[in-house]
């Protein structure tokens, strides 16, 4: 097993449990996996948050938009690690409730950084947004129910 691969088997079964969580309105896993050491960034399809401090209580906000999950997977299309430092890129096809309406499927295309910290692979960046194709406005209007804040 080359980096890579071990990479993506130690961080992929975490990283899709906590975003599962957090589309039920448990924030606390995902904050688990993300560093407490700057710089941390999240370009996320809500919201533009900067710094550990600003990003991990961001989550409990967003957690608090989110309900009834009832499918939540992680397409891969690319993944790479050089020393401390790892990238997970994909696509996320989730259906939840945002915003309390009705479960409904959105699929956002991501970028993950990790860095590894104590032996502990930490997400540092993570970037999200609609895909530019496909079911462009079910997207978008999920998204929007993620606005109303």
């Amino acid at each position: 097993m080359d980096d890579a691969e071990a990479f993506l088997a130690a961080v992929m079964p975490v990283l899709t449990e906590a975003d599962t969580a957090m589309h039920n309105g448990d924030a606390e896993p995902r904050k688990a996996l993300w560093s407490r050491t700057d710089p941390v960034t999240l370009f996320g399809a809500a919201r533009t948050t900067v710094g550990a401090d600003e990003v991990i209580p961001f989550f409990d906000v967003l957690a608090g938009r989110f309900s009834n999950c009832t499918s939540f997977e992680y397409e891969v299309a690319a993944s790479g690690v050089s020393g401390d430092l790892a990238y997970v890129v994909g696509i996320e096809h989730t259906t939840a409730s945002v915003g309390g309406a009705d479960p409904m499927p959105y699929t956002l295309r991501v970028t993950t950084i990790f860095r590894r910290e104590d032996g502990d692979w930490k997400i540092v960046h993570r970037h999200g947004d609609a895909l530019p194709e496909g079911d462009v406005d079910l997207t978008r209007s999920q998204l929007g129910r993620l606005r109303n804040f």
